[in-house]
């Protein structure tokens, strides 16, 4: 009965269910923390303070979506992002499916070529809206593109965001006493890998293959734009150098520092504005609209990860992982296999929560590794669970940005709902290709 009552696995089951009832996310993971810590015997004047102390930890997150939903709301308006539109539509107009992957493509260029992230999603998608309701494209596929762009490559590819990841799953094997080096990552991460690439090819291709109709509907939070005259203009050339010099910031500093420096995403942007406020992009008399407009665009998502940041603070408090770990423990016994798939399932529960593979791996990495080192497995099996344990419950949990990013992008119409159209595909197409493969690297490293 002590999982029943485990405050990780109530809070979790508790939001999901909310979440999948439409009831308002932010206040259904308020209401899941308070649960959670109410059943770990919390008081409440412990709960709120610890629940507010971990939203401070996705301040720097939140600062960065609302200039980048500004300088994306710049762009917008010049009709720059129009016009790449079109130029797509007269390439892949007739082919959704494969435009579909290239789209899957450029999001994975997000994380490892030029590490932003899921910036480039609220100056990408919204002007794609209108092609994608001609195309007839389910935004359901496309959801799961973008989630696969955002993870799959940093799970294997040892560039940008996955030199990071590699380290932190390095480092905490480490710190839990089994050695393995950074460099090792790539082999575990090859199957976990496969199955997002299985996962993302039915999406597209089985289960949202079908032509989907969506109306044309006014674009919320999005500026009206000029009808295109065809000309490349000064705004246009504006636009353009505000977004690379956005971007480039990020590749500077991170040249000059060595690591990622995660703070230059919310610097760049707020330099983007600049350099489109000083070419006419942005007219200085529509400047602090032009702001507005960028917190209207993704103001709902940075509070969600306000939300995110203080329930996995509360989970953290709960000491709420250790037991689960030990009840999974007590229920496979000498089973590998058994062990493998509990592993799973407490990776999934915990991620569910926190919100982020990077975020989950030192938590998991601390009672997986003893526990993986008493059933005889080798580091890079090890490796490969934490790995797919780490990714699985992110892509689809309400809370992550990885899911939040595309809804951000996609329901500028108001057309896609973000717990069925984006967690729910997302969570079925990729948690259970990754869970089956990661246990066959388990099972076989």
């Amino acid at each position: 009965m002590d999982i029943i009552t485990n405050p990780v696995v109530v809070s979790i089951t508790v939001m999901t269910v909310l979440c999948l009832l439409k009831f308002n996310i932010v206040i259904a993971i308020m209401i899941s923390a308070v649960l959670g810590g109410l059943i770990a015997g919390m008081p409440m004047n412990v709960i709120m303070p610890t629940f507010i102390g971990g939203m401070a930890a996705k301040n720097q997150v939140v600062l960065s979506y609302l200039l980048l939903g500004a300088l994306a709301y710049g762009i917008s308006g010049t009709g720059l992002a129009g016009k790449f539109a079109k130029s797509l539509e007269k390439t892949f107009g007739k082919t959704g499916k494969w435009f579909v992957l290239i789209l899957a493509g450029v999001a994975c260029l997000s994380q490892n070529v030029i590490p932003i992230h899921i910036a480039f999603i609220p100056i990408l998608i919204p002007p794609m809206i209108h092609l994608f309701n001609k195309m007839k494209i389910d935004r359901r596929g496309v959801a799961c593109a973008l989630v696969f762009g955002l993870k799959a490559p940093y799970m294997l590819i040892p560039m940008g965001f996955g030199i990071i990841f590699h380290g932190i799953v390095a480092t905490n094997m480490n710190l839990a006493g089994m050695e393995i080096d950074a460099a090792d990552m790539v082999v575990p991460a090859i199957l976990p890998t496969i199955g997002m690439v299985i996962g993302l090819f039915i999406a597209i291709f089985i289960t949202y293959r079908k032509p989907r109709e969506y109306k044309d509907l006014p674009l919320s939070g999005m500026p009206e734009v000029a009808e295109d005259t065809g000309g490349f203009e000064l705004k246009h050339w504006g636009a353009l150098i505000g977004a690379l010099t956005a971007f480039a910031t990020q590749l500077i500093f991170r040249a000059i520092t060595g690591t990622a420096a995660m703070w230059a995403l919310p610097l760049g942007a707020a330099i983007g504005i600049l350099i489109m406020v000083a070419t006419g992009a942005i007219k200085y008399k529509e400047f602090d609209a032009n702001i507005k407009g960028g917190i209207g665009l993704m103001g709902f998502i940075a509070f969600i990860m306000l939300a995110a940041g203080g329930f996995a603070g509360v989970m953290h408090a709960t000491a709420g992982v250790a037991p689960l770990v030990d009840w999974a423990r007590g229920i496979v016994g000498d089973n590998r296999l058994g062990a493998v798939l509990a592993m799973q399932m407490v990776g999934l529960f915990i991620t569910m929560g926190i919100g982020t593979s990077f975020g989950t791996i030192p938590i998991i990495a601390i009672v997986f590794v003893p526990f993986m080192m008493e059933m005889g497995f080798s580091p890079a099996a090890t490796a490969a669970l934490i790995i797919a344990a780490g990714v699985t419950g992110d892509a689809g949990t309400p809370a992550s940005d990885s899911t939040l990013g595309p809804t951000a992008g996609l329901s500028v119409d108001g057309q896609h709902d973000h717990i069925y159209d984006t967690c729910v595909p997302s969570f079925i197409h990729f948690n259970f290709p990754i869970m089956i493969m990661g246990t066959i690297a388990a099972m076989i490293l």
